[in-house]
């Protein structure tokens, strides 16, 4: 089982990958779990499959550890995953659904996850939810995040809005205030990253500016985020 990050210049994205690689061994044991980014850390995709390859395995299944099925997935783990076969033919490499959405499904032990994690930073009542995600400018991407704020605000019974880090508006704080100025006192935002970084700093510090009462970690390597790496494996296709 291969896992694929993003990737990022913050050490503590890598480590967040690393524990959930290891997480996920430990919940399904006799199947190696490597690592793998796309950008800023080592190594790629390719070469663990290669290497994979090398060390006599036949078969390989790819997670992209993504929350959107953006250019990423649609471009940058397709071609990974084609070098590798180029490279070691006997290799059969199948490729999982993203974390997020897929075929407009939005996955409960997503929203478990995601609402722990709320829990955790804000035990009491809300009157409205934003969620937070890195931002990209695929709309089709961005709908599916609008699927999750949807089902966060028909579980909790509240409003909640999307907000993003870049790439797309609006930001983090610009959406707590407008929620504020309609009369939500407790607005908590839900954190939509996988793993810490500059962007999960940042909307900590844009939320916590314009009044949210708290803002929820990353997924990370919790029970919920392993759970759904292990169902998207089980019923990967040849992607």
């Amino acid at each position: 089982m291969v896992l694929v990050a993003h990737g990022s210049r913050d050490p503590r994205a890598a480590a967040a990958t690393r524990a959930l690689a290891r997480a996920v061994e430990t919940a399904r044991p006799g199947t190696p779990v490597l690592p793998s980014w796309l950008d800023h850390t080592e190594p790629g995709p390719t070469e663990v499959l290669r290497a994979l390859a090398a060390d006599g395995h036949r078969t390989a299944v790819v997670v992209p550890l993504l929350l959107t099925a953006a250019y990423h997935r649609r471009v940058d783990v397709p071609a990974a995953v084609a070098a590798a076969r180029e490279a070691a033919p006997g290799l059969t490499v199948r490729v999982t659904d993203v974390l997020g959405p897929a075929d407009g499904t939005v996955d409960a032990g997503l929203l478990a996850g995601l609402g722990d994690r709320l829990a955790q930073a804000w035990p009491g009542p809300v009157d409205a939810l934003v969620l937070a995600a890195a931002g990209t400018r695929d709309a089709r991407a961005r709908g599916s995040v609008g699927r999750v704020a949807a089902a966060l605000a028909t579980g909790y019974g509240v409003p909640c809005t999307v907000a993003y880090a870049s790439a797309a508006p609006p930001t983090a704080d610009v959406t707590v205030a407008r929620l504020r100025a309609t009369g939500a006192r407790r607005v908590a935002v839900v954190a939509y990253f996988l793993a810490p970084g500059l962007f999960h700093d940042a909307v900590v510090a844009a939320a916590e500016r314009a009044g949210a009462v708290a803002v929820s970690a990353p997924l990370n390597d919790s029970p919920e985020l392993v759970d759904l790496v292990l169902r998207r494996v089980d019923t990967a296709g040849d992607g």
